[in-house]
């Protein structure tokens, strides 16, 4: 913008309506300023102003004139058609964008070079330090991972250090920055923070040393009552309501409010926390919180649920809390669950009871973890037959509340992948080994601490048998979608892998699967300085996740021969045809499971406190008219039609390779 001096007009129109200035020399305006829009103001070091020619609305109806009026300003450039009034104190050290609304706020300062919560070291999982991660308003649940876990290698943690101050420093500066658009009303103090375009923050109590990445597309939310120091809010968040956060990175949009306190604390894109309390957690994305009695602390979560009265210890009562446990992706704890840590929970888990024993099923995914007599039971694989696993699944795409452009971090939302199979495949080995060592008759087995039942460890390993089948299946079927020739040279043609990068072990880096090869070259690179920015971090992330199912066909192509026992440059079509027939088995079996265990819902049992003052066809028609029928149940209705979808795919399969 175009700034000039005053006119002597100008300023005796000023001088009359209560403005002052320490020197007018030192005031710039727009061409078209208005001073007729000024009132009370007093100015003092560099000030520059727009043209306020505007009429604001407000909620409710009401039209204020843009301006500015009561506030004292110190080194301050304000942009057009903004309404600045009644600041008690004053603002200082602020570039201020068009458009913007600050009324009745206490004091709006930068004080001194200021990094505005960018490089704050967070103690996470361990709250004595250990595995700190240096927030900034870029950084990925990827990158944050790395930082927090790969500790084995101190020269990538070095290296992610100073990526991450030499940020920090780029984007200091001794003038704080509200961009356009913003509305701040009613708040207390606001010190050395950096305000987005669009950010609305109504009644704030104390927002110090921070970044609100806020955007006119996702826009940023901060309500009554909140206070946070050094801190990072990205695009599209909202905390409210009385949340307390303390050296806290909140992820792109994230939900935290009632009342909920955090300290040292990461959530990633989509977390949500209420009521309750969290200390030194990795929330990767999709952490779900809601109760006032829940407790998270020095744990990794991600894809999570913790139900009423969820606590962990993070000590076991001798050298302090130095302690941490893990929950991979999709596991969940139910009501007034307790775990003594250290411990891994394996991925789409459920925590029943109070656990004490360090269980580490990471190689037992999908299980039931059950207390019994102060013993832990885990049930191995049976969460592949449950609803609610399948129905997580499905929701957490549809509640991705981010734009398109601009995500940091790039989420895989499969349940079945290499990650969660090959956990499969070792769960198999474990289980069987199990039955070798210990015989086929025995009532129980032990493994890690941890009791399973026979019954349980026969039932396991059909399940994971039927879900390697199913993730096999839909592979080879995908991948021969589009073949034409049913010969089997053009099968074998058809099946070789694209790359030769998926082979071996592949890791959930906080929502991202990729194969771990990959992620040791990204290391490697960070480390040797190739990838010497934080942008290019994240680049490498992104082209991961976009050759996600090019990598995976190559896991795949070893995993199905590995599994059926084909020579994979030897099959036939034949083969195919035995492959896809076992895959519709295992497809149309599980989702019979799914469909029993919806059944469940619509029971007798769970339509007890339905038709409070009626008989038996009362309450029927009451549950009816509350949870519908059955039959008709959106959920119960995409059950059956997957079957025939899927019966139909495998069915035009075989046929066409018959052909």
């Amino acid at each position: 913008m175009d700034y000039r001096k005053l006119t002597t007009t100008e300023i005796e129109v000023l001088s009359s309506r209560g403005c002052t200035a320490e020197s007018w020399d030192s005031v710039k305006v727009a061409t078209d300023f208005n001073p007729e829009r000024l009132s009370r103001v007093r100015m003092s070091g560099h000030v520059a102003l727009g043209s306020f020619n505007a009429t604001l609305s407000l909620a409710g109806g009401v039209k204020l004139a843009a301006g500015i009026y009561n506030v004292i300003l110190h080194n301050v450039t304000i942009g057009n058609d903004c309404l600045i009034e009644n600041v008690h104190n004053y603002i200082a050290n602020y570039e201020i964008g068009s458009g913007t609304i600050i009324r009745n706020v206490s004091i709006i300062v930068t004080d001194g070079l200021s990094r505005f919560g960018n490089d704050v070291e967070v103690s996470v999982l361990n709250e004595t330090g250990g595995r700190q991660v240096m927030i900034n308003d870029k950084l990925s649940a990827h990158t944050a991972y790395i930082m927090a876990l790969y500790r084995h290698r101190p020269q990538l943690a070095e290296r992610l250090a100073e990526l991450s101050k030499y940020y920090a420093d780029k984007h200091a500066s001794n003038i704080g920055t509200i961009g356009k658009n913003v509305t701040i009303l009613n708040s207390g103090r606001i010190e050395n923070v950096r305000i987005g375009d669009g950010a609305v923050i109504r009644g704030a109590s104390r927002l110090s040393n921070g970044t609100i990445s806020s955007t006119v597309e996702a826009p940023i939310k901060i309500g009554h009552n909140v206070i946070a120091d050094d801190f990072i809010i990205l695009s599209g968040s909202e905390v409210d309501s009385g949340a307390m956060l303390s050296r806290c990175f909140v992820g792109q949009a994230c939900a935290l409010g009632h009342g909920y306190s955090a300290s040292d604390s990461l959530f990633f894109s989509n977390c949500q926390g209420e009521n309750g309390e969290a200390c030194a957690i990795f929330a990767g994305p999709f952490t779900v919180t809601h109760h006032k009695s829940t407790l998270l602390i020095a744990g990794m979560f991600s894809f999570m649920n913790a139900g009423s009265g969820s606590n962990q210890s993070n000590h076991m009562y001798k050298l302090g809390p130095i302690h941490q446990g893990i929950l991979e992706r999709g596991s969940k704890t139910s009501s007034d669950s307790y775990v003594l840590w250290p411990a891994r929970i394996g991925a789409f888990s459920l925590v029943m009871g109070r656990h004490v024993s360090h269980p580490d099923t990471t190689h037992l995914p999908f299980s039931y973890l059950i207390e019994d007599d102060n013993n832990t039971y885990i049930v191995p694989g049976v969460n592949l037959r449950s609803v609610g696993t399948i129905r997580d699944a499905q929701k957490w795409p549809r509640r991705d509340k981010r734009p398109t452009d601009g995500r940091l971090d790039f989420i895989n939302y499969n349940l079945l992948s290499p990650y969660t199979i090959q956990k499969m495949f070792t769960g198999r080995k474990v289980l069987r080994r199990l039955l070798k060592s210990s015989g086929e008759l025995s009532d129980e087995y032990t493994y890690f601490g941890a009791k399973i039942k026979n019954k349980a460890l026969h039932s396991g390993i059909r399940y994971y048998e039927i879900g390697i089948t199913k993730f096999l299946g839909n592979s080879i079927i995908k991948r021969l979608e589009k073949l034409t020739d049913p010969s089997d040279e053009a099968i074998r043609a058809a099946l070789r892998p694209d790359t030769e990068i998926g082979h071996g072990e592949w890791v959930d880096i906080s929502g991202l699967i990729a194969p771990k090869s990959e992620i040791d070259h990204l290391l490697d690179g960070i480390e040797d300085g190739t990838l010497n920015r934080l942008h290019c971090i994240n680049a490498e992330f992104q082209r991961m996740a976009d050759n996600y199912y090019t990598y995976e066909w190559t896991w795949a192509y070893d995993r199905i021969g590995e599994f059926f026992g084909i020579d994979m440059e030897q099959i036939t079509a034949a083969d195919v045809v035995k492959i896809v027939e076992k895959w519709r088995e295992a497809v149309v079996g599980l989702d019979r499971m799914v469909y029993d265990d919806a059944r469940k819902e619509f029971s007798l049992a769970a339509q007890t406190g339905f038709g409070a003052d009626g008989d038996k066809n009362d309450k029927e028609h009451d549950f009816e008219q509350v949870r519908g029928d059955f039959d008709n149940n959106p959920f119960v209705t995409e059950v059956l039609a997957h079957i025939e979808r899927k019966t139909a795919l495998g069915n035009e399969l075989i046929a066409r390779l018959k052909a």
